[in-house]
């Protein structure tokens, strides 16, 4: 991998973690964290993009305060929104894989973001009634969906549109300054 190709992953990671520390606090906190990786994906791509989401959340894992509410360690993952960060690497994964598919158009973009968001966020509700059960008590799948995912819906299709704007403009300065 070249130096500039890592650079740009640092870049997108520190992107996610600024991103991450803008926290509304609710049972799961509102971040712009999924603004951050469909920009890092429209930019970067699907290979470096899921990089810099797996260099984030390796850097949270080991300590770094990088998550919401500037915090980090292990135990975030094996807390009611684990689920939410394991599932942040799944988007860009799936939008690599369309990628890879059906090239990079803004529909593809579109789509595949939606579809990646979509696993995350079943992923990580699943997560959320299996650990809030473990710790707090049973907690059913639609009560969780009002708490964890239906307040997030317009604010990351909105999220998503903003993405796609901004890197349909920043991929080619990107790509023009790697040359």
């Amino acid at each position: 991998m070249k130096v500039k190709s890592l650079v740009h992953v640092a870049v997108m990671a520190a992107l996610i973690t600024l991103c991450a520390w803008i926290t509304i606090p609710t049972v799961v906190p509102f971040t712009l964290q999924t603004f951050a990786i469909f920009l890092a994906v429209g930019i970067l791509g699907g290979k470096l993009g899921s990089l810099s989401v797996l260099v984030y959340l390796l850097l949270g894992a080991v300590g770094l305060p990088v998550f919401s509410g500037f915090s980090g360690g292990i135990g975030r993952f094996a807390g009611v929104t684990g689920g939410y960060l394991i599932g942040f690497l799944l988007i860009p994964l799936v939008m690599w894989g369309a990628q890879t598919l059906f090239g990079k158009g803004p529909v593809v973009f579109v789509l595949s973001a939606a579809l990646g968001l979509a696993v995350c966020y079943a992923f990580g509700t699943a997560w959320f009634v299996l650990m809030y059960a473990a710790t707090s008590g049973p907690v059913g799948v639609v009560s969780a969906l009002w708490s964890c995912v239906i307040p997030f819906l317009i604010p990351d299709a909105l999220k998503l549109a903003l993405a796609l704007v901004l890197s349909r403009r920043l991929a080619p300065v990107m790509a023009k300054a790697a040359a």
